[in-house]
């Protein structure tokens, strides 16, 4: 079983992400893995529990605008389209953007842009909060099978393995949230 954190733990799950450990926590639909996006070590052995190629890439989740602005190339970005993307934030709404140079290769996989989220799910802004910055996120299930919805589900999957667990809410969302490529507005996942 993993080292399970409440939300009163919240200092305590921040410093196992600052340590390296890998970490699942709730979002708005499903159960995330997380971890420091800058290490690589423990980004790794995410792709490992979930047994899925990393050139896929991920999403990075954060509590608020100033955890994420260093990811973007705003040079590529129009302010209208700047605009657009922060009225819609924080909520269950991930964003691609041309990716600035402070994006860890691996964090993006074989993409070119980053994948964005400022969440309204107080539970994973509080962890971003407390662990200072924004985190990986991609769905808490090995490669193929359904993303789990509640803490038991991700301890079945994972076991020992996972370092630790936020047991939270999740957000109420019946699907992960919609991505779309800012730029074009595209919708890349529905």
């Amino acid at each position: 079983m993993p080292r399970t954190y409440t939300l009163a733990e919240l200092d305590a799950a921040a410093a196992l992400l600052r340590a390296g450990g890998v970490l699942a926590y709730p979002t708005e639909a499903v159960y995330g893995l997380g971890c420091d996006p800058h290490d690589r070590a423990a980004f790794e052995r995410i792709f490992a529990l979930k047994q899925r190629p990393a050139t896929q890439g991920v999403l990075l989740i954060a509590a608020d605008f100033a955890q994420v602005e260093r990811y973007i190339d705003f040079a590529k970005v129009p302010g209208a389209v700047l605009d657009q993307v922060r009225a819609s934030w924080p909520g269950p709404h991930t964003w691609i953007f041309p990716r600035s140079a402070e994006v860890p290769a691996w964090v993006a996989g074989a993409h070119s842009g980053i994948a964005l989220r400022v969440t309204a799910h107080e539970p994973a802004a509080a962890l971003c909060r407390a662990f200072g910055g924004a985190l990986v996120s991609t769905s808490a299930n090995p490669h193929g099978q359904p993303p789990a919805r509640d803490a038991a589900t991700v301890a079945r999957y994972f076991g020992a393995a996972l370092e630790g667990l936020l047991d939270a809410p999740l957000g109420g969302q019946a699907t992960p949230t919609t991505i779309r490529d800012a730029l074009s507005g595209a919708i890349i996942r529905a």
